[in-house]
């Protein structure tokens, strides 16, 4: 699998990273319900025997877990994955999540995430949310110092606009964005991946597959059987008037991808993935099956024609 270099770092990453977001479960209030630990763990061997060289994760995610199972998918293995993950959001011992950009924290953080995923190092660690807005030029002086003392290699932002990222930049460089970026969401392409371009900011986009509704296993019946605890029951593009319009978008790309052989997701991900300004993209799995089936996503490439009909169709259904 060919690599991009992220942003100004020395990281060539594979287009494709895995997501461990649901790996984190359910239970907490950004949940994805029930969740197998060792079937993550078969996932994430699964994602790097096929070519992937970064996982993406957070303390957030299942309020530790992710991170954990991570660290025991990764422990022993002779070459690991580049490792990412993120600090920001904070949660009591009633699990109730917060922001939090003061040092102190940050610190706490980075230390906590070290212990759960076992490393000496984060290749890429990310402010989660701007939140609380003041206190974003605190954080990035915490974020630059541990990169200077060796706990993290390089330093990124996650939800940031234009403006954030200004303010940062005046105090370190920012090697790379997190931003949602789909067929769904294009918000990003205005202003915010122009900028990237311009600055070396590397870029990588989560939810590619709007949290799993582009890649064609969604039907109204699953949706409405999701578990209590998983976060999209309450997504509004899970919900009327949204879902009819989304679902008629999984047959479209179902069209376009039907003579490669390819799935709606695939189509979904390559879709993202032809930006110019996009790095690389965040595919999340919670089986060795799924990550299977959306690879080849990886090196597959719409033709100026195929990008065409997308964009006329997305005109056509606003």
């Amino acid at each position: 699998m060919k690599t991009r270099q992220l942003g100004n770092s020395e990281l060539e990453i594979t287009p494709i990273g895995l997501g461990a977001w649901a790996m984190g479960g359910g239970g907490y209030s950004a949940g994805w319900g029930p969740q197998n630990d060792e079937e993550s763990i078969q996932t994430i061997h699964r994602a790097i025997d096929l070519g992937i060289n970064w996982i993406d994760t957070a303390p957030v995610y299942g309020l530790g877990r992710s991170e954990e199972v991570v660290g025991r998918a990764l422990k022993g293995r002779a070459e690991r994955p580049y490792v990412f993950t993120k600090c920001s959001l904070v949660w009591d011992v009633q699990g109730n999540i917060s922001n939090n950009l003061k040092a102190e924290s940050i610190r706490r953080e980075c230390e906590a995430s070290l212990r759960r995923l076992q490393i000496d190092a984060i290749d890429l660690y990310q402010i989660h949310w701007p939140n609380p807005d003041p206190d974003i030029e605190e954080a990035w002086r915490t974020m630059a110092q541990l990169k200077r003392e060796g706990k993290v290699r390089y330093i990124g932002v996650s939800n940031f606009d234009v403006v954030q990222m200004k303010r940062a930049m005046a105090i370190a460089p920012i090697t790379s964005l997190q931003p949602p970026y789909s067929l769904l969401n294009r918000e990003i392409e205005t202003e915010i991946l122009p900028f990237c371009i311009n600055n070396d900011i590397g870029v990588i986009v989560y939810s590619p597959m709007a949290s799993g509704l582009l890649t064609g296993a969604m039907s109204r019946e699953r949706i409405a059987n999701l578990p209590p605890d998983d976060w999209r029951r309450s997504n509004v593009e899970y919900q009327e008037p949204r879902l009819t319009r989304n679902l008629e978008l999984v047959q479209f790309l179902t069209d376009i991808g039907f003579p490669h052989q390819m799935s709606p997701g695939e189509v979904a991900i390559a879709w993202t993935l032809s930006h110019p300004g996009v790095t690389g993209a965040i595919v999340g799995a919670r089986r060795p099956d799924q990550i299977s089936s959306l690879i080849n996503a990886a090196e597959f490439r719409l033709d100026e024609r195929e990008m065409g009909e997308i964009d006329q169709y997305l005109r056509q259904h606003p």
